[in-house]
């Protein structure tokens, strides 16, 4: 598969002498590889010359718009559906390794490789003349060669053996289904090469641990990495459809612009050949730069800036123990792992697995007793589930709720017929018409914030009520003109209700704050909870006039420049209490 520097040359003569016939210019490609065996110098070692691979690979146009398969470089290309395409390789002398693979990369392939016996004049006895043009097309067009191998599907699958005749080699390659990408690899020094990351003699992905949302993998390290210490990081495919069976299948997958190469418009110059994968400079800079190994923040590091949905790439270098997060319970996943040279971009996959993370734990059901009060405990973005089945007819059902900490999503179904969905801060109750043997489901969503504490309380009688009736705005105003050395003066709103009040006081450090006193608003901690010493007064209150349903308290006996916590109390007739906004006041130092 050598390409001498006097061939090339010879070459652009022959080109460049059919210019003025551009139906030509394909038949004169075609008789240069003839030709290139033709010469009087005695042949080298069936060994490529790296110096002179080096030189041609460098050159772009050596391999622009060429069918020339180079050796011991992967090549990547593009096939529309039901045209036929052919690639040339020269193995010049006989007993010479020879390693072909193909990887498709979005559809099946139908290829198969032939040899071509090269002409007498190849042994280096002729005269060196070359063989007139129509004689060469006439011998092309006739001798299509010996079949070595043939292949259909979608498998990486490979051509190898360790003594190949010498002659002109065919691969020719053909997509039935649709248009599709696909690499080839040909080399005849597959020992010295070892393009692809070398499998473990077990390559199979073991499951290690399964959750509900997680799901933590383990594989044996690539002999590539832990033997002959070339650069190997390993990338873990998630999807919910199937198994992938190479990883050009993966990013052709996740973007159709960014794996590998555009698909070239029929009649339009491409090169197959993508000097950018192997790390030599290219001229053209028209192409865009692909780069499968950028960073990103999730999954460790994500390989395609636009990922389609439920498709995940994770590249996470030289590591062979992962837990994928972030699942869905009771769902079917499939895991593929790639080996991966980040020197060449070159991978090998692992054989593939799948699965099912496990079943969200079912939630126990609370049930609802007529008039009894129920303490609810949500976990952040947890939920929880009541059921209330009334024992006997009833024309109205209430539900009264108090959320003891942030706002909480409440939703109220009767046989299966959503009645109302709400969110909830603080205490609310909800009247609805009530119907003969009806079964009522609440279904209560916490907060993102954190844990939701809640009191439940459902029944058929309206004038059976555990919780006080509250006023719309439940904040603590404090007057700053009235405020001195040793008191301070508050007022809150009141109800038509007629309910007692308690007023608490706590003195407080100076470096008390907004966010302490909002972590401790537990509304549903009640006096009994607080220090007798930290008691200022109870009493009652009501006004039948909304609009002045209004009462102050001056709390006394404090210290000069101190800094007090406020907590007003309003207990029902049942006993059951709830607390307003907490105040935070502070004296004046000086009088």
């Amino acid at each position: 598969m050598m390409v001498r520097e006097s061939q090339v040359s010879w070459s652009c003569q022959l080109v460049s002498g059919c210019e003025g016939k551009h139906q030509m210019l394909l038949l004169c490609c075609l008789m240069l590889l003839l030709l290139l065996p033709l010469s009087s110098m005695p042949q080298k070692l069936p060994t490529r010359d790296e110096e002179l691979f080096q030189m041609q690979i460098r050159d772009t146009a050596f391999f622009h718009d060429s069918s020339v398969i180079p050796d011991g470089a992967e090549i990547s290309s593009y096939l529309f559906r039901d045209t036929p395409k052919r690639y040339f390789f020269v193995v010049e002398e006989d007993n010479t390794p020879l390693a072909v693979t193909v990887t498709p990369c979005d559809a099946p392939l139908e290829w198969k490789l032939s040899v071509q016996e090269l002409p007498e004049e190849a042994s280096g006895e002729g005269s060196g003349e070359p063989e007139p043009l129509e004689q060469q097309k006439q011998q092309i067009t006739n001798e299509e060669g010996i079949e070595l191998f043939s292949y259909k599907g979608n498998d990486v699958e490979y051509f190898m053996s360790s003594s190949s005749p010498s002659g002109l080699y065919h691969l020719d390659l053909l997509s039935t289904e649709k248009d599709t990408h696909f690499k080839v690899y040909a080399t005849t020094t597959p020992e010295s090469d070892q393009p692809y990351p070398e499998l473990p003699y077990d390559p199979r992905i073991d499951v290690t641990s399964l959750g509900r949302t997680t799901v933590t993998l383990t594989w044996k390290p690539s002999p590539t990495a832990s033997l002959l210490k070339q650069p190997i990081q390993y990338c873990i495919v998630i999807n919910k459809e199937h198994n992938f069976k190479s990883l050009c299948a993966v990013e052709t997958k996740l973007s159709s612009d960014d794996a590998f190469m555009m698909a070239p418009k029929p009649g339009l110059d491409f090169s197959p050949f993508d000097f950018a994968h192997f790390g030599f400079p290219s001229d053209n800079n028209s192409g865009k730069e692909r780069n499968f190994l950028k960073p990103s923040s999730k999954f460790g590091h994500q390989t395609s800036s636009k990922q389609r949905v439920d498709l995940h790439k994770v590249c996470i270098r030289n590591k062979n123990i992962f837990t994928v997060s972030d699942l869905k319970p009771d769902t079917q996943y499939y895991f593929d792992m790639f080996a991966v040279n980040t020197n060449t971009n070159t991978s090998t996959a692992y054989i593939g697995t799948f699965a099912r993370t496990k079943e969200e734990a079912k939630q126990k059901m609370v049930e609802l007793k007529d008039g009894r009060v129920t303490d609810v405990f949500i976990k952040r973005k947890g939920g929880k589930f009541l059921r209330f089945a009334p024992v006997s007819s009833h024309q109205k059902v209430i539900f009264s709720i108090h959320s003891c900490l942030d706002a909480v999503q409440v939703q109220v179904r009767r046989d299966g017929k959503l009645l109302l969905s709400q969110n909830v801060e603080g205490v609310r109750q909800f009247q609805l018409q009530g119907k003969a043997k009806a079964k009522y489901l609440i279904r209560l969503k916490g907060s993102k914030k954190g844990a939701s504490i809640l009191k439940v309380l459902a029944t058929t009688r309206p004038n059976k009520q555990s919780f006080p009736s509250l006023p719309e705005d439940t904040r603590v105003k404090a007057f700053d003109k009235l405020r001195t050395c040793s008191s301070v003066t508050v007022a809150w709103l009141g109800t038509q209700e007629r309910n007692k009040f308690c007023i608490y006081k706590r003195e407080v450090g100076d470096s008390y704050n907004e966010e302490q006193k909002k972590r401790e608003q537990n509304q549903c901690l009640g006096p009994d909870m607080r220090k007798k010493s930290e008691k200022v007064l109870c009493k009652y209150f009501h006004s039948q006039n909304i609009q002045k349903a209004v009462t102050t308290e001056t709390i006394r006996g404090l210290q000069p420049g101190k800094s007090y916590l406020l907590d007003v109390y309003v207990i029902g007739h049942s006993g059951h209490s709830v607390k307003y906004q907490s105040k935070l006041v502070k004296t004046r130092k000086f009088c």
